[in-house]
């Protein structure tokens, strides 16, 4: 259900906006949507889990959050990481 730690340092570098970035809003939201896949694929066989259902709701609205701010702050980098973790259709 969660993230490997070495997927999490992939996830980190790829949307990293400066050497040594852990906490700008674009890895926070690439990390939130690797979470969010993997919980996606786990409800395929476990349907009733209830309780990890929850926790993939707080972290979707988590994630919307960041997104506006980003949205909010500077339209262009919001508008590359839609297009760069495929999240709009």
């Amino acid at each position: 259900m969660s993230i490997t730690a070495e997927r999490k340092q992939e996830v980190i570098k790829k949307n990293a906006t400066k050497q040594g970035d852990t906490g700008s809003a674009e890895v926070q939201v690439a990390i939130l949507t690797e979470r969010i896949n993997a919980l996606t694929e786990h409800f395929k066989t476990h349907k009733k889990d209830h309780h990890s259902r929850r926790g993939l709701l707080v972290m979707v609205g988590r994630r919307r959050r960041l997104l506006d701010y980003l949205k909010a702050r500077d339209d262009a980098r919001y508008n590359d990481l839609i297009k760069k973790l495929n999240l709009r259709k």
